[in-house]
């Protein structure tokens, strides 16, 4: 992958194998010759932030590798960048589609599936945001659009930039299946109530569980929660 320097962990996530992850070395890569990730609305500065492991993504890697694997569940990452939630419910056997809009998302998931001997899996081009082009005007085919809906769809640290025009909530509405879920992992960033405000207004109820971890040996303190919305017809009692 030239133009940028990168390194490789193993991520223990439990109940799974480790996964060897290929990440950007540090927050200065940026290497966007033809302009791709310009003409998508991201920034130099937000240019790397898709390549690195955060610590809610772990968390939500954590999650997916509890949940049994169901027969027919179809599982949308939303935002995915180094896709570990996905990773991990791929390799536990789960139809995952991973979807993220930076251009070298998909490069990465590649290069992570050969890293760990995994079969290839699904990715989709999928952002919410107003501000970025149609993929299509951004050279990108328009049949790797995310499309249809998912039982589950997931996400972390998705909340980061306050978002007046509803778009996340309005994106996950469209993909989330009448009766599936949405978990959102958040590192309680101060856009989550308006967030919540929004996917009620879509007609979503919510319940969160917090998730705060003191810090161990090798692993930071975290301090966040775990958001679960479900259709509010689907979250009424029988």
């Amino acid at each position: 992958m030239p133009g940028y320097r990168t390194k490789q962990d193993r991520v223990a996530i439990a109940g799974v194998d480790d996964l060897v992850i290929r990440s950007l070395l540090d927050r200065q890569q940026f290497f966007d010759p033809l302009g791709e990730a310009d003409r998508l609305g991201i920034s130099s500065a937000a240019w790397p932030l898709f390549g690195l492991l955060w610590p809610s993504g772990a968390q939500l890697a954590a999650r997916i590798a509890l949940r049994p694997v169901r027969a027919g569940e179809r599982i949308l990452e939303v935002g995915c960048g180094l896709a570990l939630a996905s990773l991990v419910g791929h390799r536990r056997g789960a139809d995952v589609t991973a979807s993220d809009r930076h251009p070298l998302a998909e490069r990465f998931l590649e290069e992570n599936l050969r890293l760990n001997d995994l079969a290839p899996m699904k990715y989709r081009h999928g952002h919410w945001s107003d501000s970025a082009l149609p993929p299509e005007q951004a050279g990108m085919p328009a049949l790797c659009v995310v499309r249809g809906q998912y039982e589950l769809v997931i996400g972390s640290d998705l909340l980061y930039e306050p978002d007046d025009s509803a778009a996340l909530a309005g994106f996950i509405a469209r993909h989330a299946s009448r009766a599936g879920e949405v978990w959102i992992v958040d590192p309680d960033r101060g856009n989550r109530p308006a967030f919540n405000r929004q996917m009620a207004a879509a007609g979503f109820v919510m319940r969160e569980e917090r998730l705060d971890q003191p810090a161990s040996v090798g692993a930071a303190a975290y301090k966040g929660r775990l958001l679960v919305y479900r259709r509010a017809a689907a979250a009424a009692p029988a």
